[in-house]
């Protein structure tokens, strides 16, 4: 379990004092010796240092069974030299080699060119390094000499990463960082950037902070727009359904066959009886006459039962005649 960061070489107590026999890449790749780890070297810049990088050292890591990583790291002087100017200086190059999981040790301050000195020195068995010709310090391949020896063992680059693309894009987008740093309280000065330069790019702030509360209300704004028109398809579904609701309790009470029309034709029947009763029976029995009324004369015609036709109102008349005449 890896509870420390790697040591630097000249700081270790731990040297490698087993006998420095040259070996093959073949019997490397078969685990001998088996008294001591393959010690292999890889060197770079490692400026702002990247997963490309981690990769390369993890291939070297890897290369064989049983393999011990040292990396060794150029120092800015001989870096500005031979390569240019770098973002990262020596301490936090170093630094940041220390914690990658694969290295086993940092050589700091390491030669440019590899010398058979320095090789001997610390018991190196294998160099690892892309296979691309590395052309510096007026070489055509830096490593030609290390192929030679049969000492080379060669690694693949990452596509689409190095320390060269990441400071391109950091040009390319100036002044997007330069603006950021402004608004995070870093000064011109710091920046590098002139006074108009600085107004400039403190202006644009101003915009972006307008343009992004605006943005935050044009948002606000669809979700609130989004949550009415939801609640009023919410309402319309529910109004849909009470007016479903009383139609069909309408129809029930008013329609054609509605308990409204029930009700009226019981209570119309009710009425009717109430204002034409039915007729009494033709067999009454006839009322006896009262013995203190008198009969009626005979001339006096009874209004309340007329004649059932002209012959017997004729033959009423001609006796009502001959009673006066026996009268006379």
């Amino acid at each position: 379990t890896l509870t420390a960061p790697a040591p630097f070489a000249d700081e270790t107590s731990c040297q490698c004092r087993a006998p420095h026999e040259k070996l093959t890449i073949a019997q490397a790749r078969l685990g001998t010796p088996v008294d001591r780890p393959v010690r292999v070297y890889a060197d770079g810049i490692f400026d702002l240092f990247h997963s490309g990088h981690a990769r390369a050292l993890m291939q070297a890591k890897t290369l064989f069974p049983n393999s011990y990583l040292l990396v060794g790291v150029c120092s800015d002087d001989l870096t500005h030299k031979f390569k240019g100017f770098t973002v990262m200086n020596e301490t936090e190059r170093y630094e940041a080699l220390r914690h990658c999981r694969y290295v086993d040790e940092v050589i700091r301050d390491a030669p440019w060119t590899l010398t058979p000195e320095f090789l001997e020195k610390h018991k190196i068995d294998f160099v690892a390094h892309d296979d691309i010709p590395y052309s510096s310090a007026g070489s055509d391949d830096v490593y030609k000499h290390i192929k030679e020896a049969g000492m080379f063992v060669p690694t693949q680059r990452t596509e689409g990463i190095s320390t060269s693309d990441i400071i391109t894009r950091i040009v390319r987008d100036y002044d997007v960082y330069a603006r950021r740093n402004l608004q995070r309280g870093y000064t011109a000065k710091e920046l590098n950037v002139s006074f108009i330069s600085e107004k400039k790019y403190r202006f644009q702030n101003h915009v972006d902070k307008m343009k992004e509360k605006v943005k935050n209300v044009e948002e606000k704004s669809k979700e609130f727009v989004y949550k009415v028109e939801e609640k009023s398809h919410d309402l319309i579904q529910k109004w849909e359904e009470k007016s479903r609701e009383f139609i069909g309790n309408f129809l029930e009470l008013f329609g054609p066959d509605g308990a409204w029309k029930q009700m009226f034709q019981e209570r119309s029947g009710r009425m009717l009886q109430a204002f034409s009763p039915r007729q009494s029976p033709n067999s009454s029995p006839t009322r006896g006459r009262s013995p203190s009324r008198s009969p009626s004369p005979p001339w006096v015609i009874n209004k309340s039962s007329p004649p059932s036709s002209p012959k017997a109102a004729s033959a009423s008349l001609s006796s009502m005649s001959e009673g006066d005449e026996d009268e006379k």
